[in-house]
């Protein structure tokens, strides 16, 4: 065969077990097909290629247990499967994990790896931590990370774990405190922001999330926990999850995150990076949660990295 011809699989039965009940087959095939085009996959399921126990299927069937899924014979871009994470990614992950059971995995992310693979990235920890555990291939992020923020990330080894958390999240039942050094000195009267969130706002083409009164209910509670001449280490707790909620709360009340480039203050940066900060200084701290299936309760919390630390200790 030559080597340049396209990797072509043969035919497949896939068994669905209990996890994935529910599930969307769209949704299922697209994160079990890696490289191959959305477009093809519904392509292939609206021809009757893709069969459910036999049958020609729609694409918002939702799978049950015992389901067989037949996938035909298919040619993948093997140019659009993410290449696999290096050594040294999945070296540093084995010594950040915090909880691990059954059903959970939790571990301290380091800053600057991404919680996803994509476009351009060989692998994020979710590909790394897949790669580094076979036995755990359906592994999926139970929430997201910046890519700059290190601390807490959750991972759900089962499906009816994911969808158990989806809940706890949505019912704000998943305590999350950050850990954040911000410019100035926060008043007491600065503590609570209460301000709606819009994201998707272009400013210069690039993609921001603004303070919008058409945008979603956040709130988040600010508590200092150490103050310093011209910056104050702080305690954020999210009692909604949007997207960069900390980071534009914190300017919104005129004490922007330290190290941040998108909502950030220049001058601080510069400042900040005298003191040996060479990132965002943003750290998912510790979470806590009661799994309402088994009763069982979780509580962890991540250090702080060294690099952060030693920031402080420069500060002092």
């Amino acid at each position: 065969m030559d080597k340049n011809e396209p990797k072509r699989t043969p035919v497949q039965l896939v068994k669905i077990e209990s996890d994935y009940a529910g599930q969307r087959v769209d949704n299922f095939l697209i994160t079990r097909l890696k490289g191959m085009p959305k477009t093809r996959i519904y392509r292939l399921l609206r021809k009757g290629e893709i069969r459910v126990n036999k049958k020609r299927t729609e694409q918002s069937y939702r799978l049950q247990d015992g389901d067989e899924i037949r996938l035909p014979p298919m040619v993948l871009d093997e140019k659009a499967i993410p290449k696999g994470p290096s050594r040294r990614a999945m070296s540093l992950l084995e010594t950040r994990i915090l909880f691990e059971d059954k059903g959970l995995l939790i571990i301290n992310k380091p800053s600057g790896m991404p919680v996803h693979g994509g476009t351009g990235v060989n692998g994020g920890v979710v590909e790394a931590l897949r790669a580094m555990y076979p036995a755990l291939a359906q592994l999926e992020l139970v929430h997201r990370l910046d890519l700059a923020t290190s601390g807490c990330l959750i991972l759900a080894k089962k499906r009816s774990v994911l969808r158990e958390l989806h809940g706890l999240l949505r019912e704000g039942k998943v305590h999350k405190i950050y850990w954040a050094l911000t410019k100035g000195q926060w008043k007491p009267s600065e503590y609570y922001v209460d301000a709606p969130l819009r994201k998707n706002q272009l400013n210069g083409g690039e993609r921001m999330v603004r303070i919008d009164e058409t945008g979603k209910p956040s709130l988040t509670e600010f508590e200092p926990l150490q103050s310093y001449n011209d910056a104050m280490l702080v305690q954020a707790t999210l009692h909604t999850g949007r997207t960069h909620q900390i980071r534009v709360h914190a300017r919104f009340k005129h004490h922007p995150v330290a190290g941040d480039e998108k909502y950030g203050d220049k001058e601080f940066n510069k400042k900040m990076r005298e003191f040996g900060l060479r990132r965002m200084f943003l750290h998912s701290h510790s979470l806590e949660f009661t799994l309402p299936s088994s009763g069982q309760h979780v509580s962890v919390t991540a250090p702080l990295d060294a690099d952060l630390q030693t920031c402080l200790d420069n500060i002092k």
